[in-house]
C-alpha cells in the first residue's frame, strides 16, 4: 500500500513511499483511509525518527474488514480513528475501542480534523474541571487545539483569553468565543483561575505569575521549543496544580460524544487548509513554520471534502 513515511531529504521530512499492509489483531478492524490531518507534535523535526517510519495520529475512512472477534464496526462503516502511528497510510489497523461510527452528515474532511484537537480540548478542560464564570487563558490559541478549546472554554460559561503570537494570528478568535485577544501577559487586569498552555517557555513562566490562588495550570504542549522558567514558590505560595494531558487511549467514547456533535453542527472547526496528500511535504513545512491556523487536512482522493470550514457542534464537557 502508499503511504505517507518519514524521508530525512524530503520536505518537510515526508514523502509517498510504500510499505506492507497491516495485519490487524483480533480486536482491530481494517480501515481504508479517505482524509488524514496533521498535528505538530507528530511531524519529524529531526533525524532522530526513523527513515521509513510512518507517522499518523487522525484518519478517517470506510471499514475494509471487521474485526475477528466480532467486536466494532462492519465492512462499509464510515469511521473516525484515532491512534498512536501508522494512520497516514491508504489502509490502518485500529483497536475497535479507538474508534467511532461516522453518519452520513459528517464528511471525512471534517471528521479527520478531530481526533487529537478535539480529544485533546476537551479532555483538558474536564481535567481542569472548568466551570462558569471563572477566567481561562487559553495559549497558541490559533492553532487547532487552541481553537476547539476557545469555543469548549466559552460554551463552559467561562471568560476566555486567547493568547496568540500576532495580532493577525488572532483573526476570528472573537467569533469563535474569546473574550480577549492577546500578545502578552501584561494584557491581563486580574488573574485568571485556569491556564491551557499549548506553548510553554517564557509565555507559561508569565502566566504562572498570573494565576489566581488555587488555579489550575493544564500543559498540552510546548511548541515554542523554550525552556520554561518556573520558580516552585509559585506553585507553592498559589497552592497551582500543573497538571500534563495528552489526548489518546480509550477516546471511542469521547469520538463518538464530538462526532455527533459534529453531526448537529453546534461547534465550528477551522480547516485552514486542505490538499491531496502528494502536497503532505509542503503542508507539514507551512504548519511547522506557523502558516497554518487551525487544522491542515490531507485527503487520499476517496471522498474526502474538501471545503475550508466545517461546522461542527458546541460542546459540552461531560460525554454528552
Amino acid at each position: 500500500m502508499r503511504a505517507l513515511v518519514v524521508d530525512h531529504s524530503a520536505p518537510g521530512r515526508l514523502a509517498l513511499g510504500t510499505v506492507a499492509d497491516p495485519e490487524p489483531g483480533p480486536d482491530e478492524v481494517l480501515v481504508r483511509i479517505s482524509a488524514i490531518s496533521l498535528n505538530y507534535g507528530e511531524l519529524p523535526k529531526s533525524d532522530d525518527v526513523a527513515e521509513g517510519t510512518v507517522p499518523g495520529w487522525d484518519a478517517a475512512g470506510v471499514v475494509e474488514r471487521a474485526a475477528a472477534n466480532g467486536r466494532g464496526p462492519k465492512p462499509g462503516d464510515r469511521v473516525i480513528t484515532w491512534g498512536r502511528n501508522a494512520g497516514w497510510a491508504e489502509l490502518r489497523a485500529v483497536p475497535v475501542d479507538e474508534l467511532a461510527a461516522l453518519p452520513d452528515a459528517v464528511d471525512f474532511t471534517a471528521a479527520a480534523a478531530l481526533p487529537v484537537a478535539g480529544l485533546t480540548a476537551l479532555r483538558a478542560l474536564r481535567t481542569a474541571g472548568v466551570r462558569p464564570g471563572q477566567r481561562v487563558a487559553i495559549t497558541g490559541a490559533s492553532g487547532g487545539v487552541g481553537r476547539f478549546a476557545v469555543q469548549l472554554a466559552h460554551q463552559a460559561g467561562a471568560e476566555v483569553y486567547a493568547f496568540v503570537g500576532s495580532p493577525a494570528r488572532g483573526a476570528g478568535l472573537a467569533e469563535l468565543g474569546a473574550d480577549r485577544v492577546l500578545t502578552d501577559p501584561a494584557g491581563l487586569d486580574e488573574p485568571v483561575d485556569v491556564v491551557l498552555d499549548n506553548v510553554g517557555g517564557s509565555l507559561l513562566g508569565e502566566l504562572l505569575g498570573r494565576t489566581a490562588p488555587e488555579g489550575t495550570v493544564i500543559s498540552i504542549g510546548a511548541t515554542s521549543g523554550e525552556p520554561t522558567p518556573i520558580q516552585p514558590y509559585q506553585l507553592i505560595l498559589g497552592r497551582l496544580r500543573l497538571i500534563g494531558i495528552q489526548a489518546g487511549g480509550n477516546t471511542g467514547a469521547d469520538l463518538a460524544h464530538l462526532v455527533r456533535l459534529v453531526a448537529e453542527g453546534r461547534l465550528e472547526a477551522s480547516v485552514d487548509r486542505v490538499a491531496d496528500w502528494e502536497q503532505a511535504g509542503k503542508t507539514a513545512t507551512a504548519l511547522l513554520n506557523r502558516e497554518i491556523r487551525g487544522k491542515a487536512v490531507l485527503t487520499l482522493g476517496r471522498g474526502g471534502a474538501l471545503g475550508a470550514r466545517c461546522l461542527l457542534g458546541a460542546l459540552a464537557l461531560g460525554r454528552g
